[in-house]
């Protein structure tokens, strides 16, 4: 068996690339030959808002990475495509977050299919962006017509492939898996002092890049809830800004709540990951639109309650009242979840349920997966 993965890889940085590499690291535990190929270049500069495209992380250890694809080259798109239709490979998987990508993605696995032996399997992260524009629209469909089949990651995400593919090819509902290469649960004080927090107070935690449909101002706005005034409470907002930060400092100014807010405006890197969530209470995400969400999954690998809003595939990930809080994307509510936390001790009883949790969501069920997906289209 030999695949080939298509993707965002090291040395790019960011949650697709970092599931396209422990994909691979799977493969490569289950003595599956793969080999990623990856972008020479992935954005052009001009449609790239944050500070660089590429981590500083060394590249994964046992595997064959290529970087290969310029995004807005079409004769690499060709080139590349016909060095992997050489090697045939059984599988080789399409990883797919954006139109953007649709046409590269269309044009290689037309090629690649010629040599009658690969089979290409798209692997959705979402099908349709949070934003969508008409040419959303108007590039998804040259994606799905050329792939074999699917695996999504949220039942919102298929439903979106569905509704784009009319031949009703074979695809899957497989969930996030963990992202579990961000090192171990550790004791909170210590991720404290490591990032020079003061123990006195508690901490809810924003994760990630900060963008308009990930409702940041609408934690902010429920922080300045006066429910929340008896509790030691500070918000840690970590994540580099998408989109410019001053309307969101100055709504910090306004609802008066700089002395509970602490911002780390910067692109985290891979080891400072487990003490952002170490020192966690309670991993909030008040999205006011979601296919599924990484974040979640190293809230889950790093066993935190999460407070999530009922958006997209959110809801399928967190059972409320089991593992956090699924609520309204209203301030008043993401206050009152946060209130009921504190108020009724419900940190171990939810991180005694995510230690059961998840076990859904191991990376053998999502190779599981796609192998049961090959078997139908082989």
């Amino acid at each position: 068996m030999k695949i080939i993965i298509v993707g965002p890889s090291h040395p790019y940085r960011g949650g697709i690339a970092a599931f396209t590499d422990r994909l691979a690291a799977e493969f490569v535990a289950e003595n599956v030959d793969v080999e990623l190929y990856t972008f020479t270049l992935q954005y052009p500069s001009i449609l790239f808002p944050g500070k660089t495209q590429y981590s500083d992380a060394p590249a994964p250890n046992d595997i064959s990475i290529f970087r290969r694809i310029n995004s807005i080259n079409p004769l690499t798109w060709i080139k590349t495509a016909k060095e992997i239709k050489t090697k045939n490979p059984d599988i080789v998987i399409f990883a797919y977050w954006m139109s953007f990508f649709a046409s590269c993605y269309a044009k290689m696995a037309k090629i690649i299919k010629k040599n009658k032996v690969s089979r290409c399997i798209g692997l959705v992260h979402n099908m349709m962006p949070h934003e969508q524009s008409i040419l959303d629209r108007l590039f998804s469909p040259h994606f799905v017509k050329r792939m074999d089949a699917f695996v999504a990651l949220s039942k919102s995400v298929l439903a979106d492939v569905s509704r784009l593919d009319n031949k009703s090819k074979p695809k899957y509902f497989s969930p996030h898996p963990l992202y579990d290469h961000y090192g171990d649960k550790e004791d909170k004080v210590m991720a404290m002092n490591s990032l020079y927090m003061d123990n006195n107070y508690n901490y809810l935690l924003f994760f990630g890049l900060i963008r308009e449909y990930k409702g940041l101002d609408l934690l902010l706005k429920a922080m300045s809830d006066k429910r929340l005034d008896k509790y030691p409470l500070k918000l840690i907002v970590a994540g580099e800004f998408y989109e410019k930060k001053e309307p969101y400092l100055k709504m910090i100014d306004d609802l008066d709540i700089n002395d509970k807010v602490i911002i780390c405006d910067k692109y985290i890197p891979d080891e400072e990951v487990k003490n952002f969530f170490n020192l966690a209470d309670m991993v909030v995400q008040p999205y006011k639109s979601a296919t599924q969400s990484g974040v979640t999954q190293i809230a889950y690998h790093f066993e935190k309650p999460m407070l999530v809003t009922d958006v997209g595939g959110l809801r399928e990930i967190v059972p409320n009242g089991k593992v956090g809080y699924v609520v309204e994307a209203e301030p008043s509510k993401i206050a009152g979840a946060i209130c009921d936390f504190y108020d009724n001790e419900r940190i171990e009883y939810f991180e005694s349920n995510i230690i059961e949790e998840k076990k859904k969501y191991e990376w053998s069920k999502m190779t599981e997966t796609i192998m049961k997906l090959y078997n139908e289209i082989k």
